[in-house]
């Protein structure tokens, strides 16, 4: 039998440690500690609707397992943490793979660092589709987590944010340095099929008209350390502080018909011995499973720069049988993130920092009926945005309807930013309550 992986890491410590602040990603508060497997055979489980922190060895793969049904879609999405102190090539990154019990793929996912060569958050997620031709039907299936890069045995980089991968070296290229194990949250989500047959193709046509970015008076708001952490935006402008080798995480709902967009600009710089710091400010859209959909990079001289995400299409159901990422991402509604990172360059190019950041978030549309489910999604309530209770309560439903229309449509004010807070605070403890009762 083949042993649990042992890489030499310190243990996993809790969450919101010390520890989770100096590696600068803070894991979610129910993530549960699960070992990554040096083989299928003594593969750990993961539940649906439940949150794990593992650790992925700088070399080989972690081995995860799933149980699922004949009908649900499943998403397991993996967020590997760097070290922020240590050194990246831009092809270093990760691959997540969903596999059957023929070793064959349901679905792979990769996500590199890039040409900033900056220490970040790097997430990717895997999916078994109930209708693929090669994952159909109930039983066991397997997650499979690996590092990929030019020394990896993970083999060539993914196509995530690839740019400019020459010139640098990291853990995986560095000579005589041992390379570190990344630290792993994995979240597992399932989706039930629709009650009712609907279109099979994705939208020929949609509004991909660049809109143009909110001029609200800005509003200041922090952003989050992780995903679990995310701060809650609606349509409008908000300011941060942002340090070199940051990332900020922002939670911004997102009903069925509606069609989100942002800019993150980063606020010009006092100093006069200034470089380029190439790919500094990266801006991406996950959605509710953290898949990611779109992302933006800009340079950074010392001079305001944006990065503004390209146009997505409006939330639907159909979206998911599109090629692209950015519109089959789109698939439905719940909370999409935005996460911003600061090239750790920054600080040796321009200045220690903190820098300036605004965004500028829109939610265009009017916010429709989703589709009616035909069984509960896990976690309860992921693909609402007005509460766990509304999949209960209307019988598996999926649209979130109006209800949020007024949040997400109009600028925030302190009353409706209580009440978004209040929403979202009952969908968490919810879903944490649900994930641990099922666990037992």
């Amino acid at each position: 039998m083949a042993a649990l992986t042992t890489a030499p890491a310190p243990a996993l410590a809790s969450p919101g440690s010390a520890d989770d602040d100096a590696r600068g990603y803070a894991f979610s508060a129910d993530a549960r500690p699960v070992p990554g497997a040096t083989s299928t055979t003594d593969a750990a489980l993961l539940r649906p609707g439940s949150t794990y922190r593992s650790t992925l060895p700088p070399d080989g793969a972690a081995h995860y397992r799933l149980d699922l049904d004949a009908t649900s879609n499943a998403y397991v999405s993996a967020t590997a943490v760097p070290d922020p102190a240590g050194s990246v090539a831009a092809s270093d990154g990760i691959k997540v793979s969903v596999q059957n019990t023929d070793g064959r793929s349901c679905s792979y996912d990769t996500a590199t660092i890039g040409g900033s060569r900056s220490p970040r958050p790097l997430t990717a997620t895997g999916t078994r589709e109930a209708d693929g031709p090669l994952c159909e039907g109930a039983g066991t299936y397997y997650v499979v987590v690996e590092r990929v890069g030019p020394e990896s045995a993970g083999g060539t980089a993914g196509s995530g944010d690839s740019e400019g991968l020459g010139g640098s070296s990291g853990p995986s290229a560095t000579a005589g340095a041992a390379p570190e194990p990344w630290e792993l949250e994995l979240t597992v989500a399932t989706e039930p099929p629709p009650a009712q047959a609907g279109a099979t193709r994705a939208p020929e046509a949609w509004d991909s008209a660049t809109p143009a970015p909110p001029t609200d008076e800005p509003e200041r708001r922090p952003g989050g350390a992780g995903f679990g952490t995310a701060a809650i935006l609606g349509q409008g402008v908000w300011t941060a502080d942002i340090e070199p080798g940051q990332t900020l995480f922002y939670e911004v709902p997102v009903d069925w018909g509606r069609q989100p967009h942002a800019t993150a600009e980063l606020g010009s710089a006092s100093g006069a011995d200034r470089s380029y710091a190439v790919a500094a400010l990266h801006l991406s859209l996950h959605n509710p499973v953290r898949a990611l959909v779109a992302d933006a990079r800009t340079g950074y001289d010392g001079r305001q720069r944006a990065a503004t995400l390209p146009p997505v299409p409006p939330v639907g159901f159909a979206n998911r049988y599109a090629s692209a990422d950015r519109v089959s991402g789109m698939r439905f509604a719940g909370s999409y993130y935005l996460v911003v990172h600061l090239g750790a360059q920054v600080a040796e190019k321009v200045g220690p920092g903190p820098f300036g950041l605004t965004l500028r978030v829109g939610v265009k549309g009017a916010a429709q009926d989703g589709p009616r489910y035909a069984g509960r999604s896990l976690p309860s309530g992921i693909f609402d945005v007005t509460g766990a209770e509304a999949g209960a309560s209307a019988g598996g439903t999926g649209g979130g309807g109006a209800a949020m229309t007024a949040v997400a449509a109009g600028g925030f004010g302190a009353g409706t930013v209580i009440l978004a807070g209040l929403m979202v605070w009952t969908v968490r403890a919810r879903r944490t309550g649900a994930g641990a009762s099922r666990s037992g």
